[in-house]
């Protein structure tokens, strides 16, 4: 069986090798990177299934290397940082990323969400047969099994969990969701003042799907209550 590859970022040598000698027992394949230009030459030369980076790093940092990576790829992105404001949170999830964890952390909690990320991306974003679960709006058509979303005709690359927030809204038209809602069934954990998280990530759906993202038409905004999308 091909084995799942993970980039783990960190100028903390002692924090990488910590890091990729838990992901290893886990049966994973670890690429280490100690700085930024490093992590980029990695990413671009192999096939990385899931990337960790660490925000802050001298030259390159993690949000630059994130953005890098998107530039081409929706592959699960988890931020580390020893900073945990929100707006350090809020700012990781803008740029790119999909969990973002708190130094110091969890070694355990970290594979767990490393497994929850892998399990999110391989479901939509790895199946090749024909699809049996899609949704056609006006203006949307999404195939969950092919991870293949369509805008106003045009295609758009989403990351796993871009995907799963419209896929909830869209596989449910007219139904309203509170940003906890949305938290709670797609990250599949309990929301501690999450609403920021679920926020950003609607921010970046509206611009990459919408043709006009301060006047949306497919995620409306119900003020008071939370997000839908209409049939």
């Amino acid at each position: 069986m091909e084995s799942t590859n993970i980039l783990v970022v960190d100028d903390d040598h002692e924090i990488a090798d910590l890091v990729a000698i838990h992901l290893k027992g886990e049966g994973y394949k670890c690429f280490k990177a100690y700085d930024g230009r490093e992590a980029i030459s990695i990413f671009q030369r192999e096939n990385v299934d899931l990337a960790i980076l660490d925000i802050m790093m001298p030259g390159i940092d993690g949000r630059q290397v994130c953005a890098k990576i998107r530039e081409n790829s929706t592959i699960p992105i988890i931020m580390l940082s020893a900073r945990d404001s929100e707006n350090d949170k809020v700012a990781g999830l803008i740029n790119g990323a999909d969990d973002y964890v708190t130094k110091p952390f969890n070694t355990m909690e970290l594979v767990a969400r490393v497994k929850s990320q892998l399990r999110r991306y391989q479901n939509f974003g790895g199946v090749k047969e024909k699809s049996t679960e899609s949704v056609e709006l006006e203006n949307l058509w999404m195939d969950r099994s092919l991870h293949q979303v369509k805008a106003y005709g045009r295609d758009v690359k989403l990351t796993p969990i871009e995907f799963d927030i419209l896929f909830l809204m869209a596989s449910h038209p007219n139904n309203v969701f509170s940003t906890d809602e949305i938290f709670e069934r797609v990250w599949k954990e309990k929301s501690f003042e999450m609403s920021n998280t679920v926020m950003v990530h609607i921010r970046r759906l509206r611009e990459k799907i919408e043709l006009e993202p301060r006047n949306a038409q497919i995620i409306k905004t119900v003020w008071g209550v939370g997000y839908k999308i209409e049939a």
